[in-house]
């Protein structure tokens, strides 16, 4: 008997469930279904630029599986744009992490739930509502390099 599959930490909540070529409906579209995990892996491996040892250790997945999940990923994100189908971002056996936020003003760190509200956040020591996500940051500081 197989055991169980270890769920898989993802820190992106997005709005956006469909990606599709301009101009076509979707009805006369394939639809290639890209799970939640799947996406996480292309935006720590290639949008915030992380190792996959390091982005491996952020999911709960051991290296070997985070590549298996990134290559599947990078497969379907392929077959979508050269034969024009449609990107559904749907499922997956997954659970959100938590934020790792740290206050400008005081230095204070803390971690909290995923949550698309992230401007209504304040420091809970000081007030102040400049506040970074420690998860996201890698990405910003990537973009001012460029």
């Amino acid at each position: 008997m197989p055991r169980a599959r270890k769920k898989r930490c993802i820190y992106l909540d997005t709005n956006a469930r469909y990606f599709k070529p301009r101009g076509v409906p979707l009805e006369q579209l394939d639809i290639i279904r890209l799970t939640f995990e799947e996406l996480e892996a292309i935006r720590l491996k290639d949008l915030l630029g992380l190792e996959q040892t390091e982005a491996s250790e952020k999911m709960g997945v051991s290296q070997p599986t985070f590549h298996r999940i990134l290559k599947e990923a990078r497969n379907k994100v392929s077959d979508a744009l050269v034969n024009s189908k449609a990107i559904e971002i749907f499922g997956g056996d997954y659970e959100m992490g938590n934020d790792q936020l740290r206050c400008l003003g005081c230095g204070n760190s803390w971690e909290t739930e995923v949550t698309c509200h992230r401007d209504q956040i304040k420091c809970p020591k000081c007030n102040s509502s400049n506040i970074i996500n420690l998860n996201s940051c890698i990405h910003d500081c990537v973009r001012k390099k460029e």
